[in-house]
């Protein structure tokens, strides 16, 4: 075998070694795992209700009929046209302590740590009844977020726009993952009161449906890592050209030597 047979055939492999197949791309297959799994609406887990953790950071707006009682308990403005920004939000939000609890002016200290934000409306609705009446409370989580890292094509922090967004939603705000993500390695960091936890799954597999980790949370980080070789297959258009050099020079060399 001569030189410019071997640089063809390696080139080749080369070339086929870069290529991604569809298996490793596709979303949802079946499996051993997924094997019994017959219906989504059957077998998929219910989203759970975010529950409050020191350092969150909420938004507490109590309105009434009387504009003189709303400016007493609200650290933000009630006169400004009634417009809640993010920015205003997370301004005039209340940062929980390290003891699970919120400082309400002249209220005093209610405790929000391990609550979900419809029970601390309702507790809030309870303490209030003691001042005013009809008074409209609004309790908003600030921090509600999610950081998509890795191998999307969109990474970033996004909000959450509602309570139940799963992981394939999430990946759609980043752009969906690239060519080059492992889908079937991916990894989610969940915060808890005992801190990180770190869970991995795969979204090549249909049973990821029936998983507790189908649903995203607030400060939720998912990681998608890379596939194996990604190095090399990023690079592979200049080991591509390099060896496209050497074979045409080659076979200008061995052109030249029968003349």
């Amino acid at each position: 075998m001569n030189r410019l047979s071997f640089l063809a055939i390696f080139l080749m492999i080369l070339v086929a070694g870069s290529c991604v197949s569809r298996r490793k791309l596709t979303y949802l297959q079946f499996s051993d795992k997924s094997r019994g799994y017959v219906d989504q609406t059957k077998t998929s887990v219910s989203s759970s209700a975010y529950k409050i953790m020191p350092f969150d950071n909420l938004f507490v707006r109590v309105l009434t009929p009387d504009p003189q009682w709303s400016e007493l308990f609200n650290t933000m403005p009630v006169g400004a046209g009634g417009a809640v920004t993010e920015e205003s939000a997370a301004l005039f939000g209340y940062t929980v302590d390290e003891e699970g609890r919120i400082d309400i002016p002249f209220v005093g200290m209610v405790t929000v740590e391990g609550k979900t934000i419809s029970e601390i409306k309702s507790e809030l609705e309870s303490v209030f009844s003691n001042y005013v009446t009809d008074a409209a409370i609004t309790v908003r989580l600030v921090n509600n977020f999610v950081s998509i890292l890795g191998e999307v094509n969109a990474p970033g922090r996004y909000r959450l726009t509602k309570d139940k967004v799963n992981v394939f939603e999430a990946l759609a705000m980043a752009g969906d993952m690239s060519l080059f993500s492992d889908r079937q390695k991916v990894q989610l960091i969940r915060p808890s009161p005992y801190g990180p936890v770190v869970k991995e799954f795969s979204l090549s597999d249909r049973s990821i449906l029936s998983s507790d980790l189908y649903y995203v949370m607030p400060n939720d980080i998912i990681y998608v890592m890379p596939i194996q070789g990604r190095p090399f297959q990023t690079n592979v258009s200049v080991y591509t050209l390099f060896l496209t050099t050497i074979s045409t020079a080659l076979v200008i060399f061995s052109y030249i030597r029968t003349l």
